[in-house]
């Protein structure tokens, strides 16, 4: 062997070797179906997981953080643990096998399985065909809201989880720990960004 292939062969080796963790890290990375780290405290294993998949899904990490970083999937679990009553839990767990027996119906698979680009298929047909909230004037619904179904209640609890968030709140909407002075009278370009309370 001369002088430039030991070289050539050398280079490559420590090459390969200095890329290897950088590979499996990127494969790692595009793993459709993360493994769950925390254990539900009332969603059964494929409930938590649907949880996870569409809280994911419906605020997926961009420049902000996503939904799965803040730990919304776990504030769900909580709240339905928590807050709602006997019925309310069984309502929703109902709903989570329904909708997960929707996705194996229509898409041959589980939610959580099924590949991003189907995933936000299945939640833009939800998005068009689910009932809508009235509008509102001064925080009040107007006229007579009809009940929005699983759809609609899921992904208000996955917005409530996510804006209530303290990286939201301090980093994403506007923040101010000490806001002084009530000024009821303003002009409306000095409110500016949304502000966190």
């Amino acid at each position: 062997m001369n002088r430039r292939k030991a070289i050539q062969k050398t280079a490559s080796l420590a090459g390969a070797t200095a890329l290897t963790p950088t590979l499996l890290s990127l494969l790692q990375s595009c793993q459709s179906n993360p493994t769950m780290d925390w254990t539900p405290a009332i969603l059964n294993k494929d409930q938590a997981r649907l949880v996870s998949a569409l809280v994911d899904t419906l605020l997926p990490k961009t420049d902000t953080p996503g939904a799965l970083e803040l730990k919304v999937d776990q504030f769900i679990d909580l709240v339905i643990v928590n807050i709602f009553d006997e019925d309310g839990q069984q309502g929703m767990l109902t709903q989570l096998d329904a909708f997960n027996a929707k996705c194996q119906q229509e898409k041959d698979d589980l939610f959580a399985d099924l590949s991003a680009e189907d995933r936000a298929e299945v939640l833009r047909k939800e998005e068009r065909e689910s009932p809508k909230y009235n509008g509102k004037i001064w925080g009040t619904a107007v006229g007579e809201q009809e009940p929005v179904g699983f759809y609609r209640s899921f992904k208000s609890l996955a917005l409530w989880g996510y804006f209530s968030s303290e990286a939201i709140g301090k980093e994403v909407l506007s923040y101010d720990p000490i806001p002084g002075m009530y000024q009821g009278c303003i002009p409306l370009e000095d409110v500016g960004n949304t502000w966190s309370l």
